[in-house]
């Protein structure tokens, strides 16, 4: 299994990265947090699980263990893969899921797309005693829009889960809310909990 990587930034999308390793050019899917940190041209350290399937394999990275370390474990409640899992860590921190685990608080994990009641309610019932203690949050980075954010925003949405209209109602209501929101991250968060209400 590829447990980290290190190497040159050569793409970085909204939720995926392309890493120069060694000659190599991994692709690696990320949470958009993780993917804004990272710039063309810089040096990038990711923690990373590979996940095998009969026709794939997909390299995910993360901006540490912990994010990794509860991907893989909310992956081990039956109903839950990779797509699932990382949408967890796009739409809340990993203290955040863990908080709505131990607490079980049914309604914040509905908050991902792909979750309903039912599978919240089996998270809970079968990590709540396996999650970790909940730690400080940390401030996460900023990059500037481009002249297509929006557009940005709508695809990243799009491919945590959402319909492309849920999308792009939430990019135009954050939008048309906050008109001074020139961050991409930000305003990739801030619809992430217009889709979360």
């Amino acid at each position: 299994m590829i447990a980290a990587l290190r190497g040159t930034v050569l793409h970085a999308g909204l939720d995926q990265v392309v890493v120069d390793v060694g000659g190599v050019g991994l692709l690696t899917h990320t949470t958009p947090g993780t993917a804004a940190a990272l710039r063309t041209g810089g040096e990038a350290a990711l923690a990373t699980t590979l996940v095998v399937r009969e026709d794939a394999l997909t390299l995910y990275g993360f901006a540490s263990a912990d994010e990794r370390d509860l991907f893989e474990l909310v992956q081990t409640v039956s109903g839950v893969g990779p797509r699932i899992a990382l949408a967890m860590l796009a739409v809340a921190s990993p203290d955040q899921i863990r908080a709505a685990i131990a607490g079980g608080d049914v309604a914040a994990l509905v908050k991902t797309p792909g979750i309903g009641k039912k599978g919240a309610e089996r998270i809970v019932l079968e990590l709540k005693d396996k999650v970790g203690p909940v730690a400080s949050e940390a401030p996460q980075p900023q990059v500037a829009a481009t002249s297509g954010g929006h557009g940005q925003v709508s695809e990243a949405l799009v491919g945590l889960g959402w319909s492309a209209k849920q999308a792009d109602d939430a990019v135009a209501k954050v939008a048309a809310a906050d008109p001074g929101v020139t961050e991409v991250s930000a305003l990739l968060r801030a619809a992430l909990r217009e889709l979360g209400r």
